[in-house]
């Protein structure tokens, strides 16, 4: 079963329609997974066979007259990782509050996966990982500053600060598929930085393109979907998820007392109260139900 990632930013008039009728579109190919439309473009993940996802894929550059194929980031998994189909319309396809930044007006430089070793091992260059600090968490690259932020929201406050000490700097910046990094870096130039770099294709295209040898990247690399995460070969890695509050967990994580399958783990049980602890063990309870019969427990993802 093939996953595929991709995003594009673009003037798309009428988000509205194209929701509804890409929707149809992926309903037809049996497709599953999660795109998100907005007048700035698209961004999604959806998985499928090859041959379903390269015919949506078709549509989408027919019905926008893209000047240039979907170049999405493809990877395997054993089972579906999603467990139903949305296309949704928001005011961003990736949210940083900012819905004025438009990068396919103005962005940084692409740095293609070959050429980024060479730019991050620049003493020089300030290298900024773009994501949530959970995600920073399970994996990063070597000198990479962590913005310690829990959503893409608050990176505008980081970067409004390190633009009070490090204008003059360059800035080379990274994401998991590189749409964050690359709106980050749109940002980035409005707030006066000269010198802005981002990973084209983001960790996901630099893990299926660089050899082992040479891979600079350290630990595994967080995806939003059942996989949690993924190792340096794109095979699904060693963490699960807290349904509560999300997070990635390890093997320490999972042996601490405060971790309760389907129910809390250490990062959110000071955090959980008892209304929602008991929703949580109903479902958990249910979810083990549903495997006794041998059958999957649906439910909200």
């Amino acid at each position: 079963m093939k996953v595929v990632s991709f995003y594009r930013f673009l003037d798309l008039p009428e988000p509205g329609e194209f929701q509804s009728d890409l929707q149809r579109v992926c309903e037809q190919h049996r497709l599953l997974g999660t795109v998100l439309v907005a007048a700035e473009g698209f961004n999604g993940t959806v998985t499928g066979d090859g041959e379903s996802l390269r015919a949506v894929f078709e549509w989408i550059e027919a019905r926008l007259s893209l000047p240039a194929p979907i170049e999405g980031r493809w990877t395997e998994a054993t089972e579906p990782p999603f467990r139903r189909m949305r296309v949704r319309l928001k005011k961003e396809i990736v949210a940083l509050g900012r819905p004025d930044i438009l990068p396919h007006k103005k962005t940084g430089t692409f740095v293609p996966a070959e050429e980024w070793n060479a730019l991050i091992e620049n003493p020089d260059v300030l290298v900024i990982d773009t994501r949530n600090h959970y995600e920073v968490e399970v994996g990063s690259f070597p000198r990479a500053v962590d913005p310690q932020t829990d959503s893409f929201r608050q990176f505008p406050e980081f970067a409004k600060e390190l633009a009070k000490t490090s204008p003059d700097r360059p800035v080379a910046m990274f994401c998991t598929g590189g749409i964050r990094c690359e709106k980050a870096t749109a940002l980035m130039l409005e707030l006066g930085f000269d010198e802005v770099y981002h990973l084209q294709g983001g960790i996901l295209k630099y893990l299926e393109e660089i050899p082992p040898e040479q891979n600079r990247w350290d630990g595994e690399c967080f995806v939003f979907d059942t996989r949690v995460a993924v190792d340096r070969d794109l095979a699904e890695g060693g963490y699960v998820q807290c349904h509560a509050c999300r997070r990635p967990l390890s093997a320490e994580d999972i042996a601490s007392a405060d971790y309760r399958e389907g129910v809390s783990c250490p990062h959110c049980i000071s955090d959980l109260d008892e209304d929602r602890a008991a929703r949580l063990r109903e479902r958990q309870r249910q979810v083990e139900l549903a495997k006794e019969r041998g059958e999957k427990h649906i439910g909200p993802r």
